[in-house]
């Protein structure tokens, strides 16, 4: 058994905003409080971590997520791994494109491929989520993270004027792609599901929960509207902030290698999968945290 042991972390940023890759960290080991106190504050400085080359059982990813607080469970049922793979265990999702007798063996796909918060359809989006690589394709699969905090802090003085105060109107969805046949929709509902999307709140620029610092929240994917304002008016200032806050200069690009865990703050950041070719293999684990309170 691995003995606790402090670990200075070599963390090494990713890009000018947001994200560090921690080196030198074997995330099996038994790690004492003081490296997990200092692994969850790098977190909350850098909003995306990645680990590289980490070798996981699906009871290592449920245990590295409650560093970083308590598990969510599932909003779909798990799926199964092809022959020769474990069940998955609960609260994780094994997202991938590959198909057996025609039908896809894990979740989307093609799905997420627009900037969005996870979960923010709901009346509690997720505090984080963590995904861990198992089959990485030849190109693409990468995922795009823009930073939420800078692009609020580099709207205009009138724009921050503008947003204060306001809230914005979510269901389920792609605002900017609803064609039900287009690789880029939201994942497409049952029926079932259908009936029960219902309306949220939740304001355009908010205050995280823990930093205290105000990012652009939920500007684009699943927000159709703001609260008192003519519908015209808010797709197009919704449209507005989504530009902004999407440009590259907030972006960061992540590439993930076989055995890569990833974790983002998902209350201070956009993301978005990326294309691949659908017959490259691609297969992860994710597993998402829960936030302990709104605001």
């Amino acid at each position: 058994m691995n003995v606790a042991t402090r670990t200075r972390l070599d963390v090494i940023p990713l890009s000018k905003h947001i994200g560090a890759e921690i080196r030198g960290i074997d995330l099996r080991a038994s790690l004492d409080p003081d490296t997990i106190r200092d692994i969850y504050r790098a977190w909350l400085d850098h909003v995306v971590l990645v680990f590289r080359n980490q070798n996981f059982t699906q009871q290592d990813l449920l245990r590295v997520t409650e560093y970083f607080g308590e598990t969510a469970p599932l909003t779909r049922p798990p799926k199964f791994f092809p022959k020769g793979y474990a069940r998955l265990l609960p609260n994780i999702m094994m997202i991938s494109n590959i198909r057996e007798n025609g039908e896809t063996i894990g979740a989307l796909p093609d799905g997420e491929m627009n900037f969005h918060h996870d979960q923010i359809h709901a009346e509690v989006p997720h505090k984080g989520t963590l995904l861990y690589s198992l089959e990485v394709p030849s190109y693409g699969g990468d995922t795009l993270f823009a930073d939420q905090y800078a692009a609020y802090d580099g709207l205009s003085s009138s724009l921050k004027r503008q947003v204060e105060g306001l809230v914005a109107l979510h269901h389920y969805g792609n605002r900017d792609d609803l064609n039900q046949t287009s690789r880029t929709v939201a994942s497409v509902l049952t029926e079932q599901q259908e009936k029960k999307v219902t309306w949220v709140r939740h304001p355009v620029a908010r205050r995280h929960p823990i930093t205290g610092r105000t990012a652009l929240y939920a500007v684009s994917g699943s927000s159709f509207g703001i609260e008192g304002m003519p519908q015209d008016e808010a797709i197009n200032l919704l449209d507005e902030l989504k530009r902004h806050a999407t440009q590259q200069k907030y972006q960061c690009r992540l590439k993930y290698g076989v055995g890569d865990v990833v974790v983002w703050d998902n209350a201070s950041l956009l993301h978005s999968a990326t294309l691949i070719d659908p017959d490259d293999p691609r297969t992860l684990w994710r597993i998402t945290v829960k936030e302990e309170r709104r605001s």
